[in-house]
């Protein structure tokens, strides 16, 4: 029997996959995800990523079985929290400068969620990498500025609004693209929050 029959399938796939270095799979994540935001999810192969990434697509099947892996993979390696370190000393101040922060990154991920829209619904990993990468991270954020600004007396802990604020902000990046077919930039969410929000909380 030989060693690599002897170490087992298991053995011998973690020795493929240690192939690709994180510099490499960072190329691959990337790749996919600026394709899905270009074309939309049903558009993007395996191949196509394979071909613009300069590698073969056996690499990337030995490395994720199927594309919904693979855009889960991607999807949880391009985590990033955006609202935090977000502390202005005011809840009002605190959430203008959300609406900055969101603003400067709204066009490309409402893309990737219009993207992803369809395929979320059938696939539950890809759905939950989705809420992974993109929501909950920037939720719990927003959710931690508004504990602080209750905490502060800023606002009433038990105030009504408190509980839709993260609502209000990712329902109006998502839905201002359909109504105008513009992202919500930086100034249209500062306005937002201005007009929208702060009174909401009874702030100004």
């Amino acid at each position: 029997m030989t060693s690599q029959a002897a170490d087992g399938p298991e053995t011998v796939n973690a020795s493929r996959r240690s192939k690709i270095t994180p510099e490499r799979e960072r190329e691959f994540f990337d790749a996919v995800l600026e394709q899905i935001r270009e074309c939309g999810y049903d558009s993007v192969t395996m191949e196509g990523v394979a071909a613009s990434t300069r590698c073969s697509k056996s690499t990337l099947y030995r490395q994720w079985k199927t594309k919904p892996q693979f855009v889960a993979a991607a999807l949880r390696a391009s985590r990033r929290v955006r609202f935090v370190g977000i502390d202005t000393g005011s809840l009002a101040g605190d959430l203008r400068q959300v609406g900055r922060t969101a603003g400067d990154w709204s066009g490309k991920d409402t893309k990737m969620l219009q993207a992803l829209g369809h395929a979320v619904t059938s696939d539950r990993e890809l759905a939950m990498a989705l809420r992974e990468a993109l929501v909950e991270p920037e939720m719990a954020a927003l959710q931690e500025i508004l504990r602080r600004g209750a905490e502060r007396g800023e606002v009433a802990a038990g105030h009504p609004a408190l509980e839709y604020v993260p609502a209000m902000m990712f329902g109006v990046l998502r839905i201002r693209p359909i109504l105008t077919g513009e992202y919500a930039d930086s100034a249209y969410l500062v306005g937002f929050v201005e007009a929208v929000v702060l009174p909401a909380l009874g702030l100004t």
